[in-house]
């Protein structure tokens, strides 16, 4: 079969782009490859390698645990169902750090912490883009850092970058004598209602670790142990910035009442989506 004829059989069932993407993960070139030669055939095996992808695809599974990989802030990251997909909107809580640590930057090693490091998307963003820092992965999934250290290793800032399993920021003294107190800590903690699940698309509910996504009654249940918790792991005046929810700027204004400089950034939609706060 050719290659315009597998993807206008399988675009009845799945989009059209997501035909294409796996089409072309699964023979090894990009997707305008496949535009430019839409006459040439598949063999028997890639054949039935696609059309398997392509049913897993059409009963909801995530796009890019499909292809093991995700864009996040201009890196190509390898992800497994162990880990969140990166969003975009995370790129936000990145750019945020970014400017910070230009302009406070004084020459010396800067020590950033990413709490809940997942894929390592936040920390290898962060180790590519900065020079003068030393980063600390921290992830309570053996399987998350895992995938995080590989992605380090790939992009060539595993050197930079310490890998740590903990459970958030809780004596970290002991596992890391050495570090605290950091410059900053950084994270897209879980923030999701649990009552929320029964609303949200079916991919993502079936598919991502719910450990990454949900937090509670309220979707709080991280924010309130990890704010004071990095209130005693930062210098004075450190960056807390944290990723957080639709709806749930009050919350974080009156968890955060103790520190100083306390904003908020939109994302593009015009939802405060990142806080950023400063210890007293």
């Amino acid at each position: 079969m050719t290659l315009r004829d597998t993807l206008a059989e399988t675009s009845a069932r799945i989009l059209r782009r997501d035909a294409e993407t796996l089409l072309a993960h699964v023979l090894g070139h990009p997707r305008a490859w496949l535009l430019a030669h839409p006459e040439e055939e598949l063999d028997a095996a890639q054949a039935e390698t696609f059309l398997g992808l392509a049913a897993r695809r059409a009963a909801g599974e995530p796009l890019q645990y499909l292809t093991g990989v995700q864009e996040f802030y201009g890196l190509s990251l390898r992800v497994t169902p162990e880990v969140l997909i990166p969003r975009p909107e995370t790129e936000h809580l990145v750019e945020a750090v970014i400017l910070w640590a230009t302009q406070f930057h004084d020459g010396r090693i800067l020590r950033i912490a990413d709490v809940g490091t997942g894929s390592g998307a936040i920390a290898i963003a962060l180790a590519t883009h900065l020079a003068g820092v030393a980063l600390v992965a921290i992830d309570q999934s053996e399987g998350a850092l895992a995938v995080a250290e590989e992605n380090a290793h790939a992009l060539g800032c595993r050197e930079r970058i310490t890998f740590l399993r903990n459970d958030l920021l809780k004596d970290l003294s002991s596992a890391l004598p050495h570090y605290p107190p950091f410059d900053a800590i950084v994270s897209n903690p879980p923030y999701i209602p649990l009552g929320d699940a029964a609303t949200m698309q079916v991919e993502v509910v079936q598919h991502e670790p719910h450990s990454a996504l949900f937090a509670g009654d309220d979707g709080l249940a991280i924010y309130q142990r990890l704010i004071p918790q990095a209130h005693a792991a930062l210098h004075p005046c450190g960056l807390l910035a944290m990723e957080i929810g639709f709806g749930q700027r009050p919350a974080l204004e009156e968890l955060l009442v103790d520190w100083s400089n306390v904003r908020f950034v939109d994302d593009y939609a015009g939802i405060p989506r990142i806080v950023l706060a400063e210890r007293v």
